[in-house]
């Protein structure tokens, strides 16, 4: 793969506050983002942090919260109707399935020109009577525009007359074979396929000589057809007449092959291309320009109802060059999180096309503050092994091929993990799953990066409903972990996926006892894995957080009492109701002070309006983090 990565990160400020400072907002109710439900199903803690240490961020993800800009948000977990838990993976754990490793294979064959867009996008899409439409409308049309292939669809066509021919003439010389008793009567024969040859496959399938463009694994099918209906008339104890000892030496495809080759050889019927047999394969180089006998150049013969442009014997005069689809270069860029019109304007066309959102719901203001605005401190790299080179903090990771953005990965980078946000990508290059490629790359940059901060080890999905179909496939990129909602443990998803799938709400670390061998855990099967994986581009409206904002509702204490079911506080926060809340560190116009050192000076009231919602805030962050973070009174 022709890759670069590039970062760019200035250094910090010394001037920039090295304290997290957040206004708590209590809980807040809302329509859920993620089943569409009506408003007030989806009950959430929220903070505003004017800012946040890249440590304590850590902290709160791992007490089960995100955030949405400068909106820190944790799900009320047993009211809301998706139960959200955090999951993550270790990277250097991290086992590809055969579905994340095709996407990886797919955009090699983009890179590398021998993908054909069309067929890929037509087997992709999911069969409903709607995409149906869709597909019958890209097989008319190419899917992706002149600008954004740098090859014509002619030249494509081009490459796919070429192979079929040359498939073709395969064919024709496997059924003469077969007739005239090279190859056994009876047997069932495969159709052969030529295809063009990677980059990467060039000196796995060539002899090292020549330039390698085309090759046919028939010989090996022919092979296997042979070799099956030996053994049949093996076994059938002369029920079938033997196939005759002298010719079971036919079966070797390395033979098959090589008699191939010198039929299509002799016969002149492909000019402008050498045939050699190589380990089986039969394989079609590029060869030197030739003269016929009126002077002509001859090349690749292409049958003449192609309707190409030939010589008076009828052979093409495209060269094999315009057979072979030009090269891309992919190149990753990570960049400090900041406003750039060429990603805004990537946003939209996403939003447009994959949502088909209304403009006014993603104005520049809300792109700002949904996926530019971050409260996360920087911390630039300081030569030591405590820091990776970009630093610590906000970043969006572009990806661009040939120099064009196509996709924008909204990353934080902290101490111990990559926590990925959202992506956002080009509709156009939807065939080429860049939300599973972009989960790739950024489990591979955080194995990258242990070289230089030993300390970073976990890649962090967002949140995974188990209830919502569309957000399941997270689950795929194993072995992964989803955070206990109370006690704040991490246990394996082979152990927490049955209990999910009896209920939404589950304290998963009551789990620990599956561990212990008393029951087995439900392991995940491949074929489960692939409906996983298979959720990751068809489900990328969900798969991303959604924006959590200032426009939804406070939820009073006066409503929550009145509800049906208990107060879930005691237990949603692992916490007790009633805690020590005289250290929790306060901002009072600019300056800091404990709670107990401003009690004396506040009246009754002031203390029972302040005190029950200090009590919840250090219940929402943890103890440590309330003394720690400052509570901002104005």
């Amino acid at each position: 793969m022709s890759s670069t990565m590039r970062s760019e990160a200035s250094s910090s400020s010394s001037k920039t506050p090295k304290e997290s400072v957040v206004v708590d907002w209590g809980k807040r109710r809302s329509s859920c983002g993620y089943c569409k439900s009506p408003r007030n199903n989806s009950i959430s803690h929220g903070m505003w942090a004017h800012s946040l240490t890249v440590d304590d961020y850590q902290a709160l993800l791992d007490r089960g919260w995100r955030r949405s800009g400068c909106f820190l948000y944790k799900p009320e977990m047993e009211k809301t109707c998706c139960p959200s838990y955090t999951i993550r993976l270790k990277a250097s754990d991290f086992a590809p399935s055969k579905e994340q490793l095709r996407v990886s294979k797919r955009i090699q064959r983009f890179l590398d020109g021998t993908l054909d867009v069309k067929r890929v996008d037509a087997m992709d899409e999911p069969n409903t009577s709607k995409n149906m439409e869709n597909r019958v409308h890209n097989n008319l049309s190419c899917s992706m525009s002149e600008e954004s292939l740098s090859v014509s669809n002619k030249e494509v066509d081009e490459v796919e007359k070429c192979l079929r021919y040359l498939s073709d003439q395969i064919d024709n010389v496997v059924h003469m074979f077969t007739e005239n008793g090279e190859f056994p009567s009876g047997i069932q024969l495969p159709k052969a396929s030529v295809r063009m040859v990677s980059q990467g496959k060039k000196k796995v399938l060539a002899d090292g000589s020549g330039d390698l463009l085309y090759s046919s694994s028939i010989a090996f099918q022919v092979a296997a057809s042979i070799n099956r209906a030996q053994s049949i008339n093996k076994d059938d104890n002369d029920s079938k007449p033997s196939i005759d000892s002298e010719k079971e030496n036919v079966s070797s495809p390395k033979i098959i092959a090589e008699k191939l080759v010198a039929y299509l050889d002799s016969t002149g019927n492909i000019s402008g291309l050498s045939i050699r047999a190589s380990n089986g394969h039969v394989n079609f180089y590029a060869s030197s320009k030739q003269v016929s006998q009126n002077g002509t150049v001859q090349n690749a013969a292409i049958p003449k109802k192609s309707g190409m442009k030939r010589d008076i014997g009828g052979n093409c005069l495209i060269s094999p060059q315009h057979c072979q689809v030009k090269k891309r270069k992919l190149e990753i860029r990570l960049n400090r999180s900041s406003f750039n019109p060429e990603e805004y304007a990537l946003y939209r066309k996403y939003q447009s096309k994959v949502h088909n959102d209304k403009p006014q719901n993603f104005t520049e203001s809300s792109y700002r503050r949904f996926l530019v605005d971050t409260p996360l401190l920087y911390v630039s790299h300081t030569g030591d092994s405590t820091v990776p080179p970009c630093g610590f903090g906000s970043f969006h990771q572009q990806y661009l091929v040939d120099g064009q953005l196509v996709a924008v990965g909204v990353i934080d980078i902290l101490p111990n993990c990559l926590s990925s946000k959202y992506l956002f990508w080009d509709p156009d290059f939807a065939f080429l799953s860049l939300g599973k490629y972009s989960a790739l790359q950024e489990i591979g940059w955080v194995k990258d990066n242990q070289v230089y901060c030993p300390s970073l080890q976990y890649y962090y999905l967002g949140y995974y409903i188990h209830s919502c179909n569309k957000m399941r496939y997270k689950a795929a990129y194993r072995p992964s972990e989803l955070l206990c909602p109370l006690r704040y443990q991490w246990v394996s998803f082979d152990i927490a996926r049955p209990l999910l799938d009896r209920k939404r709400y589950v304290v998963l670390s009551d789990a620990s006892t599956l561990q212990n061998g008393e029951s087995s855990p439900l392991q995940v099967t491949e074929d489960q894995d692939a409906t996983l994986s298979q959720l990751d581009d068809s489900g990328q409206e969900d798969a991303n957080d959604v924006p959590m904002h200032e426009d939804e509702e406070l939820v009073e204490s006066e409503s929550e009492s009145s509800d049906d079911e208990p107060d879930p506080q005691p237990t949603s926060y692992g916490e007790p109701e009633n805690g020590d809340i005289s250290k929790v560190l306060l901002g009072i116009e600019g300056s800091r002070v404990r709670y107990k050192d401003l009690r004396s000076v506040l009246g009754p009231e002031q203390r029972r309006y302040l005190e029950p919602q200090l009590q919840k805030y250090r219940r929402v962050v943890s103890p440590v983090l309330s003394e720690q973070m400052v509570y901002s009174l104005g």
